[in-house]
């Protein structure tokens, strides 16, 4: 069967297929700790499913616009009004099935083929594959442990060229949790002040989870604003990730753009999702202050859990619900015969060893490390922390 020669340049997910080694398990009957998935394991507030439920009643179920309801476009302006001090109009808003159709929307309305998409790493394991897909061409920029993961302006403007295009980041950051400061930010503003032909594709659906107080959006930087592509959603901050629903903010030329784009691929995402998304949008934040508070125990006691472990090297993240150890101090070593070579390896063998799941940090282009997730509850991760212990000091 001869496929299309587009699906060579792409993988799954090395977060999706953990996911779904781990459901296989759970089938057989072995108890899994999954510390893999993104996804808080909370519920969707009450208010919020009270709101869908009504608009079920109230006979929202037919087709909406492709780019959503008027209604929520101007909530989700009203937001970024009101968290962030950004103004945007509603025809500068496009709602999605989620963040990640967000993303696709953004980069295909930008990238041509041959054209360099800057992408520091640690990243979301997305965001390369979308620039494959329009034949761009991924350039990344490794960003160690030692400086939280974070690009520096000196490490941008060196990999700038006359063919960038566009730079894609995420803060909080999805696998690292990293937060750039306003002092970071500023400094990458100044090299992206000087280099007028290149977008900015800022991923900030961990918004609400941050530990620092302040989220900062480059967008609110000097012109950037009339160049950048804010990313957001409801999955992270207000536990719906099954209903579905992201949206961006963008210069009105790219919204247009984009809603063209998603007109082609799903047109809308669900009414009544639009409808309980208004509720979200426009209500106050109790539940996802609530959220926080309990992420920020997890972080606090799964930081120092991993800091006890002999030669795991991990900094204290500040947004999001993950930490990205550096593990490659056990490569080399082994376990009655089993060798790790690698980061998939030490995976593959907590796995099946410790019943822990945890992702390779070769999908996010650190394969030095490893994501762990604290989305869980805290009984599972004390128990995910005592089993990798255990089974981390067997590997001599």
């Amino acid at each position: 069967m001869q496929l299309a020669e587009r699906l060579s340049r792409i993988s799954v997910p090395q977060t999706i297929r953990m996911a779904k080694l781990s459901r296989e398990l759970k089938a057989q009957g072995i108890d899994i700790v999954d510390l893999s998935i993104g996804e808080p394991d909370f519920d969707t507030p009450v208010h919020i499913r009270e709101a869908a439920k009504k608009a079920i009643d109230e006979g929202y179920t037919h087709y909406t616009p492709v780019a959503g309801y008027a209604d929520l476009k101007q909530a989700v302006a009203y937001k970024l009004k009101r968290d962030n001090g950004l103004e945007y109009s509603p025809e500068q808003i496009v709602v999605s099935t989620g963040a990640k159709q967000s993303i696709a929307n953004s980069v295909l309305s930008l990238v041509n083929p041959g054209e360099e998409v800057i992408i520091p790493t640690p990243y979301w394991v997305t965001y390369s594959e979308l620039v494959k897909l329009c034949q761009g061409v991924v350039k990344f920029v490794p960003c160690p442990i030692e400086q939280d993961y974070k690009i520096t302006p000196q490490q941008l403007e060196a990999a700038i060229t006359p063919n960038t295009k566009l730079f894609m980041f995420s803060s909080p950051c999805n696998p690292t949790g990293s937060v750039y400061s306003r002092k970071e930010l500023e400094g990458l503003a100044a090299v992206f002040e000087k280099h007028p032909q290149i977008f900015i594709i800022s991923d900030e659906i961990y918004e609400y989870i941050n530990y620092v107080g302040e989220h900062v959006s480059i967008a609110s930087f000097g012109s950037l604003k009339e160049r950048t592509i804010i990313i957001n959603g409801l999955s992270k901050g207000f536990a719906m990730t099954g209903w579905r629903l992201g949206y961006l903010a963008a210069p009105l030329e790219i919204a247009k753009a984009a809603d063209m784009v998603q007109s082609q691929f799903t047109s809308a995402t669900s009414s009544i999702t639009q409808r309980a998304a208004i509720t979200a949008l426009r209500g106050e934040l109790d539940t996802a202050k609530e959220m926080v508070a309990a992420f920020r125990e997890r972080r606090a006691f799964i930081f120092k859990a991993l800091r006890d472990i002999p030669g795991l090297v991990v900094n204290e993240p500040d947004g999001a619900f993950y930490m990205f150890p550096n593990v490659s101090s056990f490569f080399g070593r082994s376990y009655e015969g089993e060798q790790i070579n690698n980061a998939d390896d030490l995976c593959m063998y907590l796995l099946h060893k410790a019943n822990v799941t945890v992702v390779s940090g070769r999908a996010f282009e650190q394969p030095e490390c490893i994501r762990i997730s604290y989305a869980t509850g805290m009984d599972r991760i004390q128990e995910g922390m005592k089993r990798m212990k255990e089974w981390l000091g067997k590997l001599k």
